[in-house]
């Protein structure tokens, strides 16, 4: 009987430490789930402000009156 009761313990003692480990596991992904989007949202931040500033350069370029640039540096 003492053999049996010595393979219960290390039974509970097992599922235990896969609880523990499960619960430490659940708790990295939901972290890296929330770094995963805080990531995104700053990389839809920076992929909108480099739209703006690509716009703004193409206006610049190509929108602006050629009289009010200043003239050529061999002037």
């Amino acid at each position: 009987m003492h053999d049996l009761e010595q393979r219960l313990i290390d039974l509970e003692t097992r599922v235990a430490f896969q609880e523990h480990a499960i619960a430490e596991l659940s708790d990295a992904l939901a972290e890296a789930r929330e770094e995963n989007a805080r990531t995104l949202l700053a990389l839809r931040r920076v992929l909108e402000e480099l739209k703006q500033v690509r716009s703004t350069l193409a206006g610049d370029l190509f929108g602006s009156d050629p009289a009010s640039e200043p003239p050529p540096p061999h002037y």
